[in-house]
């Protein structure tokens, strides 16, 4: 080979080199630009799986700011309520009307969320009940006839059954740590349901108690705003997508998703025993006060002991992480119920204000890990295409708990007194042991 040759051939290289990376190039220009669209009926990624980046923690946070909302609206109830009797001059069984009216409107947003999270979507679904939980407090701040009081009980409930069933929905179709978030979503319901008594107590006092709801609202309209701004009225879909989320194909059915839900057996059970779970909870938040000033001769800051109570939920839904994951979630329910069934024995039977306190609020961190397990057990057993609806469904059915239970309260207390509280709730609790026995085990997904 002669020095011209062998010199020429760096530059033959260097030009095959260039033609290679030219080929490699426009055969992959193609691909990316069909990345950059999407096939029909898929959304595109913005961004790897990540729960845990600056997005997603945004997304988070306002969901759990949602699940604040609704446990400030759950827990002032039972602070209030003895200020409601005597500005309204109504009587245990009257009053507990308003529980009724909660639970119906409640039931009923829940049963129109399956037919809203198909026609208008995630984001306009969850804004909207925060905007009907306003229209509720605003009404509720003038202190109406008891007649229209009680209804926008059952306003505040269609607008809260939205907002539940569409941030628990949500969650529950995190494919990274869903079940960690959600015992910090629903402790975010405590964190709520532990302020409200608070200020709740305070306005049970003053001349225009009803000024109280000023404030939900104050809190319901930063809710709404946040929706808004962070999920843009969009899919659940678009909003995964955001954090990197793929969704899942969703199947194919002949007949509506009403019957498909319908048909599962486990979604009964679940619902059934939320609904038990939920009167136990309301019950003991909405009438504790009252046995307690009545039975135990508590004065006016006995509205703190709700707090304390709630208060325990919150603790008890970060704080026993840990032992839901060493136990196993399922175990778990076994022995928070049992626990609480002793505690309730000892508020029932020993005769101290403190002690009987303390019990209270220990029976909430007992009851707190509940309800989200119960959450994270519906992702495991019900077809992820049918969560939303389902877990939508479990809320608004339970929710009935919190009507019957409480109304039971009321119309026992009328003829024997409030100290038929603690015999009540004791069966209950028994019942909700039975209940969870019966519920099918479920299996880790294969996201």
């Amino acid at each position: 080979m002669s020095l011209a040759s062998t010199s020429a051939l760096p530059n033959l290289l260097h030009h095959t080199t260039h033609k290679t990376e030219d080929i490699e190039l426009s055969a992959r220009t193609p691909s990316q630009e069909h990345k950059e669209s999407p096939p029909d009926g898929q959304v595109a990624v913005s961004e790897p799986s990540n729960s845990t980046g600056p997005r997603a923690k945004i997304q988070f946070f306002s969901l759990c700011w949602t699940l604040f909302l609704i446990g400030w609206s759950d827990s002032s109830t039972g602070p209030l309520l003895p200020r409601i009797q005597s500005a309204y001059d109504v009587g245990f069984a009257v009053v507990s009307i308003i529980f009724i009216a909660n639970c119906i409107g409640f039931v009923a947003g829940s049963i129109l969320n399956i037919f809203l999270n198909d026609k208008l979507g995630f984001g306009k679904t969850i804004v909207l009940g925060s905007v009907v939980q306003m229209v509720a407090f605003s009404i509720q701040a003038s202190a109406p006839p008891f007649p229209l009081f009680a209804i926008t009980y059952a306003i505040n409930g269609f607008g809260a059954s939205f907002a539940d069933a569409q941030a628990n929905g949500f969650v529950a179709n995190y494919k990274d740590n869903a079940a960690a978030k959600m015992g910090i979503l629903h402790a975010a319901y405590g964190v709520g349901a532990l302020t409200a008594p608070l200020v709740a107590t305070q306005f049970s006092q003053l001349h225009r108690w009803s000024f109280y709801y000023l404030a939900s609202l104050g809190v319901a309209t930063l809710n709404t705003v946040l929706l808004v701004c962070v999920f843009k009225l969009k899919t659940q879909d678009e909003c995964l997508a955001q954090i990197g989320q793929l969704p899942e194909e969703k199947e194919d059915v002949n007949g509506s998703k009403y019957k498909e839900m319908f048909k599962l057996k486990s979604l009964h059970l679940l619902a059934l025993f939320i609904l038990v779970y939920v009167g136990i909870e309301v019950t003991i938040g909405g009438w504790i006060v009252t046995y307690v000033i009545q039975v135990r001769h508590g004065g006016p800051s006995s509205g703190y002991i709700s707090t304390g109570f709630f208060g325990g939920l919150t603790v008890g839904r970060v704080a026993l992480l840990w032992v839901n994951k060493k136990i196993g979630e399922r175990t778990a329910i076994y022995v928070y119920a049992l626990l609480t069934i002793g505690l309730e024995l000892v508020v029932w039977l020993v005769p101290s204000l403190i002690g009987g306190a303390v019990a209270v609020s220990l029976v909430g961190v007992l009851l707190g890990p509940i309800y989200p397990i119960v959450m994270n057990e519906a992702g495991r057993i019900l077809p992820r295409w049918l969560l939303t609806g389902c877990i939508g469904w479990i809320a608004g059915f339970g929710q009935t708990g919190s009507a019957v239970l409480p109304f039971m309260t009321g119309a026992i207390a009328s003829r024997t007194g409030i100290k038929s509280l603690h015999p009540l709730l004791v069966s209950m609790m028994g019942l909700l042991v039975a209940l969870w026995a019966c519920v099918p085990k479920g299996h880790q997904r294969q996201d």
